[in-house]
Protein backbone atom coordinates (compact mmCIF):
# COMPACT_ATOMS: atom_id res chain seq x y z
CA UNK A 1 0.00 0.00 0.00
CA UNK A 2 0.81 3.57 -0.72
CA UNK A 3 1.54 6.04 2.22
CA UNK A 4 -1.61 7.81 1.45
CA UNK A 5 -3.80 4.47 1.25
CA UNK A 6 -2.28 3.99 5.02
CA UNK A 7 -3.35 7.20 5.92
CA UNK A 8 -6.66 7.51 4.22
CA UNK A 9 -7.56 3.44 5.89
CA UNK A 10 -6.27 4.59 9.72
CA UNK A 11 -8.44 7.88 9.27
CA UNK A 12 -11.27 5.58 8.54
CA UNK A 13 -10.93 3.44 10.72
CA UNK A 14 -10.53 6.39 13.19
CA UNK A 15 -13.31 8.06 12.12
CA UNK A 16 -16.22 5.23 12.51
CA UNK A 17 -14.61 3.91 15.67
CA UNK A 18 -15.08 7.50 17.16
CA UNK A 19 -18.56 7.69 15.33
CA UNK A 20 -19.59 4.13 17.47
CA UNK A 21 -18.70 5.21 20.51
CA UNK A 22 -19.84 8.37 20.74
CA UNK A 23 -22.83 7.29 19.07
CA UNK A 24 -23.66 4.35 21.16
CA UNK A 25 -20.99 2.91 24.18
CA UNK A 26 -20.06 7.14 25.02
CA UNK A 27 -16.54 5.93 27.14
CA UNK A 28 -13.76 9.19 26.86
CA UNK A 29 -12.67 9.20 23.19
CA UNK A 30 -8.98 8.45 23.77
CA UNK A 31 -10.55 5.02 25.42
CA UNK A 32 -12.97 4.26 23.12
CA UNK A 33 -11.00 4.05 20.43
CA UNK A 34 -8.20 2.04 21.93
CA UNK A 35 -11.58 -0.32 22.95
CA UNK A 36 -12.80 -0.22 19.46
CA UNK A 37 -9.73 -1.36 17.50
CA UNK A 38 -8.67 -3.71 20.29
CA UNK A 39 -11.62 -5.88 19.78
CA UNK A 40 -11.38 -5.50 16.41
CA UNK A 41 -8.19 -7.10 16.43
CA UNK A 42 -8.89 -9.85 18.97
CA UNK A 43 -12.25 -10.81 16.42
CA UNK A 44 -9.92 -11.07 13.46
CA UNK A 45 -7.64 -13.08 15.38
CA UNK A 46 -10.19 -15.28 16.76
CA UNK A 47 -11.76 -15.76 13.37
CA UNK A 48 -8.44 -16.85 11.84
CA UNK A 49 -7.50 -19.36 14.77
CA UNK A 50 -11.29 -21.43 13.35
CA UNK A 51 -9.96 -20.88 10.42
CA UNK A 52 -13.19 -18.66 9.41
CA UNK A 53 -10.38 -15.86 7.98
CA UNK A 54 -7.12 -15.43 6.15
CA UNK A 55 -5.69 -12.59 8.55
CA UNK A 56 -2.76 -12.06 6.49
CA UNK A 57 -3.52 -9.24 4.58
CA UNK A 58 -4.90 -7.36 7.11
CA UNK A 59 -1.66 -8.09 9.05
CA UNK A 60 1.09 -7.12 6.43
CA UNK A 61 -0.83 -3.64 6.48
CA UNK A 62 -0.57 -3.19 10.20
CA UNK A 63 3.39 -4.10 9.73
CA UNK A 64 3.14 -1.51 7.33
CA UNK A 65 2.97 1.39 10.12
CA UNK A 66 6.11 1.67 11.83
CA UNK A 67 4.24 3.02 15.04
CA UNK A 68 7.57 3.81 16.90
CA UNK A 69 8.65 6.18 14.14
CA UNK A 70 5.01 7.68 13.73
CA UNK A 71 4.90 8.70 17.62
CA UNK A 72 8.37 9.42 18.48
CA UNK A 73 9.25 11.25 15.07
CA UNK A 74 5.63 12.63 14.13
CA UNK A 75 2.70 13.01 15.93
CA UNK A 76 4.62 13.75 19.74
CA UNK A 77 5.30 17.10 18.58
CA UNK A 78 2.11 18.37 18.06
CA UNK A 79 0.32 16.13 20.92
CA UNK A 80 2.74 18.01 23.17
CA UNK A 81 2.71 20.98 21.45
CA UNK A 82 -0.83 21.26 21.96
CA UNK A 83 -0.63 20.22 25.51
CA UNK A 84 1.53 22.81 26.88
CA UNK A 85 -0.47 24.83 24.97
CA UNK A 86 -3.09 24.83 27.80
CA UNK A 87 -0.74 25.66 30.52
CA UNK A 88 -0.96 29.19 31.85
CA UNK A 89 1.93 30.15 33.62
CA UNK A 90 0.40 31.56 36.56
CA UNK A 91 -1.05 28.51 37.21
CA UNK A 92 1.73 26.46 36.63
CA UNK A 93 3.52 28.42 39.22
CA UNK A 94 1.61 27.45 42.25
CA UNK A 95 2.84 23.82 41.36
CA UNK A 96 6.08 24.40 39.61
CA UNK A 97 7.95 23.04 42.89
CA UNK A 98 6.39 19.77 43.35
CA UNK A 99 5.88 19.05 39.53
CA UNK A 100 9.83 19.82 39.09
CA UNK A 101 10.54 17.07 42.04
CA UNK A 102 8.16 14.97 40.61
CA UNK A 103 9.32 14.91 36.98
CA UNK A 104 12.93 14.11 38.32
CA UNK A 105 13.48 12.34 41.12
CA UNK A 106 10.25 10.83 41.22
CA UNK A 107 10.92 9.29 37.62
CA UNK A 108 14.29 8.20 38.56
CA UNK A 109 12.74 6.76 42.15
CA UNK A 110 10.00 5.09 39.71
CA UNK A 111 12.66 3.51 37.44
CA UNK A 112 14.46 2.01 39.97
CA UNK A 113 12.04 0.10 42.26
CA UNK A 114 10.12 -0.62 38.98
CA UNK A 115 13.04 -1.91 37.11
CA UNK A 116 14.46 -3.58 39.47
CA UNK A 117 11.15 -5.84 40.73
CA UNK A 118 10.53 -6.88 37.16
CA UNK A 119 14.45 -7.96 36.92
CA UNK A 120 13.90 -10.39 40.20
CA UNK A 121 10.07 -11.49 38.88
CA UNK A 122 11.27 -12.28 35.28
CA UNK A 123 13.86 -15.04 36.70
CA UNK A 124 10.98 -16.50 38.94
CA UNK A 125 9.21 -16.29 35.43
CA UNK A 126 12.04 -18.25 33.66
CA UNK A 127 12.64 -15.31 31.79
CA UNK A 128 16.20 -14.07 30.62
CA UNK A 129 15.92 -10.29 31.58
CA UNK A 130 19.32 -8.50 32.34
CA UNK A 131 19.47 -5.77 34.93
CA UNK A 132 19.76 -2.69 32.87
CA UNK A 133 17.32 -4.31 30.47
CA UNK A 134 14.70 -4.27 33.19
CA UNK A 135 15.97 -0.75 34.04
CA UNK A 136 15.37 0.54 30.80
CA UNK A 137 11.90 -1.31 30.85
CA UNK A 138 11.35 0.77 34.33
CA UNK A 139 12.50 3.94 32.58
CA UNK A 140 10.37 3.61 29.65
CA UNK A 141 7.37 2.77 31.86
CA UNK A 142 7.88 4.90 35.02
CA UNK A 143 6.78 8.36 33.23
CA UNK A 144 3.50 8.87 32.89
CA UNK A 145 2.09 10.01 29.67
CA UNK A 146 0.86 13.65 28.57
CA UNK A 147 -0.92 12.14 25.76
CA UNK A 148 -2.84 9.81 27.38
CA UNK A 149 -3.56 11.63 30.55
CA UNK A 150 -4.64 14.87 29.07
CA UNK A 151 -6.83 13.44 26.55
CA UNK A 152 -8.96 11.74 29.69
CA UNK A 153 -8.68 14.99 32.07
CA UNK A 154 -10.68 17.08 29.39
CA UNK A 155 -13.21 14.79 29.60
CA UNK A 156 -13.16 14.11 33.93
CA UNK A 157 -14.73 17.72 34.66
CA UNK A 158 -12.05 18.26 36.91
CA UNK A 159 -10.73 21.43 38.40
CA UNK A 160 -8.74 23.64 36.56
CA UNK A 161 -5.79 23.28 39.77
CA UNK A 162 -5.76 19.43 39.11
CA UNK A 163 -6.01 19.38 35.62
CA UNK A 164 -2.46 21.78 35.81
CA UNK A 165 -1.09 19.53 38.64
CA UNK A 166 -1.45 16.15 37.03
CA UNK A 167 -1.27 17.57 33.07
CA UNK A 168 1.85 19.72 33.97
CA UNK A 169 3.81 16.68 35.66
CA UNK A 170 3.28 14.32 32.85
CA UNK A 171 4.38 16.79 30.40
CA UNK A 172 7.73 17.16 32.00
CA UNK A 173 8.43 13.80 33.19
CA UNK A 174 7.43 13.03 30.02
CA UNK A 175 10.77 14.26 28.24
CA UNK A 176 12.78 13.49 31.49
CA UNK A 177 11.73 9.71 30.79
CA UNK A 178 12.74 9.58 27.03
CA UNK A 179 15.96 11.37 28.36
CA UNK A 180 16.29 8.36 31.09
CA UNK A 181 15.48 6.20 28.22
CA UNK A 182 17.97 6.74 26.32
CA UNK A 183 20.77 7.32 28.65
CA UNK A 184 20.11 3.68 30.21
CA UNK A 185 19.86 2.38 26.13
CA UNK A 186 23.14 3.81 25.81
CA UNK A 187 25.28 2.38 28.50
CA UNK A 188 23.14 -1.12 27.62
CA UNK A 189 24.59 -1.07 24.10
CA UNK A 190 27.64 0.60 24.17
CA UNK A 191 31.11 -1.83 23.99
CA UNK A 192 31.93 0.33 26.38
CA UNK A 193 30.59 1.07 29.53
CA UNK A 194 30.00 5.10 29.50
CA UNK A 195 31.86 6.81 32.79
CA UNK A 196 29.73 8.87 35.16
CA UNK A 197 30.76 12.46 33.86
CA UNK A 198 29.31 11.15 29.93
CA UNK A 199 26.01 10.14 31.70
CA UNK A 200 26.06 13.56 33.66
CA UNK A 201 27.14 15.40 30.52
CA UNK A 202 24.44 13.20 28.35
CA UNK A 203 21.21 14.46 30.80
CA UNK A 204 22.60 17.73 31.23
CA UNK A 205 22.32 18.38 27.25
CA UNK A 206 19.88 16.49 26.75
CA UNK A 207 17.33 18.41 29.48
CA UNK A 208 18.43 22.10 29.57
CA UNK A 209 19.51 21.81 25.34
CA UNK A 210 16.39 21.36 24.90
CA UNK A 211 13.98 23.22 27.13
CA UNK A 212 16.67 26.38 26.12
CA UNK A 213 15.89 25.76 22.67
CA UNK A 214 12.38 25.39 22.66
CA UNK A 215 12.51 28.57 24.73
CA UNK A 216 14.81 30.29 21.98
CA UNK A 217 12.14 28.72 19.23
CA UNK A 218 8.91 29.91 21.12
CA UNK A 219 10.65 33.38 21.75
CA UNK A 220 11.63 33.89 17.79
CA UNK A 221 8.22 32.94 16.70
CA UNK A 222 6.99 35.14 19.47
CA UNK A 223 8.29 38.28 18.17
CA UNK A 224 7.11 36.61 14.52
CA UNK A 225 3.31 37.26 15.76
CA UNK A 226 3.69 40.45 17.21
CA UNK A 227 3.31 42.54 14.06
CA UNK A 228 0.84 40.39 12.46
CA UNK A 229 -2.63 40.22 12.84
CA UNK A 230 -3.33 37.29 10.56
CA UNK A 231 -4.69 34.25 12.21
CA UNK A 232 -4.22 31.84 8.82
CA UNK A 233 -0.64 33.13 9.05
CA UNK A 234 -0.35 32.77 12.48
CA UNK A 235 -1.34 29.22 13.24
CA UNK A 236 0.96 28.47 10.00
CA UNK A 237 3.46 29.87 12.31
CA UNK A 238 2.79 27.79 15.20
CA UNK A 239 2.92 24.30 12.87
CA UNK A 240 6.23 25.62 12.03
CA UNK A 241 7.34 25.58 15.58
CA UNK A 242 5.84 22.31 16.39
CA UNK A 243 7.16 20.32 13.19
CA UNK A 244 10.31 22.64 12.40
CA UNK A 245 11.53 22.90 16.37
CA UNK A 246 11.13 19.35 16.86
CA UNK A 247 13.30 17.62 13.98
CA UNK A 248 15.53 20.86 14.90
CA UNK A 249 16.22 19.36 18.17
CA UNK A 250 16.51 16.04 17.41
CA UNK A 251 19.07 17.18 14.38
CA UNK A 252 21.05 19.00 17.23
CA UNK A 253 20.81 16.23 19.89
CA UNK A 254 18.83 17.72 22.43
CA UNK A 255 15.71 16.41 24.61
CA UNK A 256 12.66 17.19 21.03
CA UNK A 257 9.97 16.56 24.31
CA UNK A 258 11.39 19.14 26.25
CA UNK A 259 11.82 21.30 23.40
CA UNK A 260 7.84 21.25 22.49
CA UNK A 261 6.87 21.76 26.13
CA UNK A 262 9.31 24.88 26.70
CA UNK A 263 7.90 26.30 23.00
CA UNK A 264 4.27 25.30 23.84
CA UNK A 265 4.62 27.36 26.95
CA UNK A 266 5.83 30.30 25.75
CA UNK A 267 3.22 30.69 23.07
CA UNK A 268 0.63 29.51 25.22
CA UNK A 269 1.16 32.34 27.64
CA UNK A 270 3.45 35.19 25.94
CA UNK A 271 2.68 34.45 22.31
CA UNK A 272 -1.54 33.93 22.89
CA UNK A 273 -1.30 36.98 25.17
CA UNK A 274 0.63 39.85 23.87
CA UNK A 275 1.27 38.87 20.45
CA UNK A 276 -2.05 38.29 19.30
CA UNK A 277 -6.19 39.67 18.99
CA UNK A 278 -8.86 37.85 20.67
CA UNK A 279 -10.09 36.23 17.24
CA UNK A 280 -6.83 34.93 16.51
CA UNK A 281 -6.39 33.32 20.33
CA UNK A 282 -9.66 32.08 19.48
CA UNK A 283 -8.63 30.31 16.06
CA UNK A 284 -5.23 28.87 17.20
CA UNK A 285 -7.16 27.33 20.28
CA UNK A 286 -9.98 25.77 18.10
CA UNK A 287 -7.05 24.57 15.25
CA UNK A 288 -4.73 23.08 17.98
CA UNK A 289 -8.01 21.29 19.96
CA UNK A 290 -8.52 19.77 16.34
CA UNK A 291 -5.54 18.79 15.92
CA UNK A 292 -5.04 16.79 19.46
CA UNK A 293 -8.20 15.40 18.87
CA UNK A 294 -7.11 14.08 15.47
CA UNK A 295 -4.23 12.73 16.76
CA UNK A 296 -5.35 11.41 19.75
CA UNK A 297 -8.32 9.40 17.90
CA UNK A 298 -5.30 7.82 15.60
CA UNK A 299 -3.05 7.15 18.44
CA UNK A 300 -5.13 5.14 20.80
CA UNK A 301 -6.67 3.24 17.83
CA UNK A 302 -3.18 1.84 16.42
CA UNK A 303 -2.42 1.29 20.44
CA UNK A 304 -5.66 -1.00 19.42
CA UNK A 305 -4.05 -2.64 16.53
CA UNK A 306 -0.35 -3.29 18.21
CA UNK A 307 -1.80 -6.56 19.69
CA UNK A 308 -1.76 -8.10 16.10
CA UNK A 309 2.17 -7.76 15.62
CA UNK A 310 3.10 -8.38 19.30
CA UNK A 311 3.92 -11.80 20.15
CA UNK A 312 2.63 -12.86 23.37
CA UNK A 313 3.41 -16.20 25.69
CA UNK A 314 2.21 -17.38 28.85
CA UNK A 315 5.47 -16.55 30.63
CA UNK A 316 4.62 -12.95 28.89
CA UNK A 317 1.03 -12.76 30.54
CA UNK A 318 2.60 -13.65 34.00
CA UNK A 319 5.39 -11.38 33.88
CA UNK A 320 2.35 -8.60 32.88
CA UNK A 321 0.63 -8.84 36.01
CA UNK A 322 3.69 -8.84 37.80
CA UNK A 323 4.88 -5.51 35.86
CA UNK A 324 1.76 -3.90 36.66
CA UNK A 325 2.14 -4.54 40.17
CA UNK A 326 5.80 -3.50 39.68
CA UNK A 327 3.98 -0.04 38.00
CA UNK A 328 2.03 0.91 40.21
CA UNK A 329 3.74 0.04 43.36
CA UNK A 330 6.74 1.91 41.98
CA UNK A 331 4.62 5.15 40.93
CA UNK A 332 2.95 4.83 44.77
CA UNK A 333 6.88 4.83 46.07
CA UNK A 334 7.99 7.89 44.25
CA UNK A 335 4.77 10.07 44.38
CA UNK A 336 4.92 8.89 48.63
CA UNK A 337 8.77 9.85 48.76
CA UNK A 338 8.30 13.34 47.36
CA UNK A 339 5.34 13.82 48.93
CA UNK A 340 6.51 13.18 52.30
CA UNK A 341 9.37 15.96 51.14
CA UNK A 342 6.98 17.88 50.42
CA UNK A 343 5.08 18.28 53.76
CA UNK A 344 8.24 18.93 55.01
CA UNK A 345 7.81 22.67 53.50
CA UNK A 346 4.02 23.32 52.96
CA UNK A 347 0.84 21.61 53.25
CA UNK A 348 -0.61 19.02 50.90
CA UNK A 349 -4.07 17.78 50.49
CA UNK A 350 -5.31 14.63 51.14
CA UNK A 351 -5.48 12.18 48.57
CA UNK A 352 -2.67 13.28 46.85
CA UNK A 353 -0.44 10.31 46.75
CA UNK A 354 -3.70 8.13 45.60
CA UNK A 355 -4.54 10.73 42.97
CA UNK A 356 -1.21 10.88 41.52
CA UNK A 357 -0.89 7.36 41.35
CA UNK A 358 -4.16 6.22 40.02
CA UNK A 359 -3.95 9.10 37.47
CA UNK A 360 -0.16 8.54 36.09
CA UNK A 361 -1.45 6.25 33.05
CA UNK A 362 1.11 5.35 30.47
CA UNK A 363 0.29 4.97 26.53
CA UNK A 364 1.63 5.14 23.66
CA UNK A 365 4.41 6.66 24.49
CA UNK A 366 5.89 3.81 26.23
CA UNK A 367 4.83 1.23 23.71
CA UNK A 368 6.77 3.43 21.36
CA UNK A 369 9.77 3.56 23.07
CA UNK A 370 9.54 -0.44 23.49
CA UNK A 371 9.32 -0.70 19.91
CA UNK A 372 12.41 1.19 19.60
CA UNK A 373 14.49 -0.59 20.81
CA UNK A 374 17.51 -3.01 19.00
CA UNK A 375 16.18 -6.65 17.93
CA UNK A 376 16.78 -8.82 20.26
CA UNK A 377 15.37 -11.44 23.39
CA UNK A 378 15.27 -8.18 25.15
CA UNK A 379 12.82 -6.27 23.39
CA UNK A 380 11.13 -9.92 22.87
CA UNK A 381 10.31 -9.93 26.70
CA UNK A 382 10.21 -6.15 27.11
CA UNK A 383 7.56 -5.09 24.17
CA UNK A 384 4.75 -7.83 25.41
CA UNK A 385 4.77 -6.89 29.24
CA UNK A 386 4.48 -3.16 27.92
CA UNK A 387 1.68 -3.40 25.65
CA UNK A 388 0.05 -5.46 28.51
CA UNK A 389 0.76 -2.64 31.31
CA UNK A 390 -0.61 0.23 28.73
CA UNK A 391 -4.09 -1.66 28.18
CA UNK A 392 -4.33 -2.24 31.94
CA UNK A 393 -3.10 1.79 32.81
CA UNK A 394 -5.70 3.28 30.34
CA UNK A 395 -8.77 0.71 30.16
CA UNK A 396 -9.10 0.07 34.18
CA UNK A 397 -7.02 3.01 35.20
CA UNK A 398 -8.48 5.01 32.60
CA UNK A 399 -11.68 4.16 32.81
CA UNK A 400 -12.13 4.45 36.97
CA UNK A 401 -10.22 7.69 37.31
CA UNK A 402 -13.35 9.68 37.35
CA UNK A 403 -15.47 7.71 40.02
CA UNK A 404 -11.73 7.17 41.97
CA UNK A 405 -12.32 11.18 42.06
CA UNK A 406 -15.56 10.83 43.98
CA UNK A 407 -13.93 8.72 46.53
CA UNK A 408 -10.43 10.78 46.65
CA UNK A 409 -12.31 14.04 47.01
CA UNK A 410 -15.78 13.19 48.36
CA UNK A 411 -16.74 17.51 48.69
CA UNK A 412 -15.55 18.14 44.88
CA UNK A 413 -12.33 19.75 46.64
CA UNK A 414 -9.30 20.31 44.53
CA UNK A 415 -6.09 19.31 45.88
Amino acid sequence: MTSFQIIATVLSLAALCSYLNHRYVKFPASIGQMAFALGMSASVLFLEALGVVNFRPASAFLYQIDFSNVLLHGMLSFLLFAGALAIEFEELKTVVGSVSILATVGVIIATFVTGSLVWYAAALAGLDLPYLYALLFGALISPTDPIAILAILKEAGLSRTLYVKIGSESLFNDGIGVVAFVTILGVATRAQPPTVADVSLLLLRETLGGAMLGLLLGWVTYRLLRPIDEYRVEILLTLALAAGGYVLAEGLGVSAPLCMVAAGLLIGNRGRHFGMSARSRRRLDEFWELVDELLNAVLFMLIGFEVVVIAFTSQHLILGLFAIAAMLLGRVISVGAVVSLLRLHQPVEAGTIQLLTWGGLRGGLSIAMALSLPPGPEKGVILPITYLVVLFSILVQGLTFKPALKVLLPQGRPP
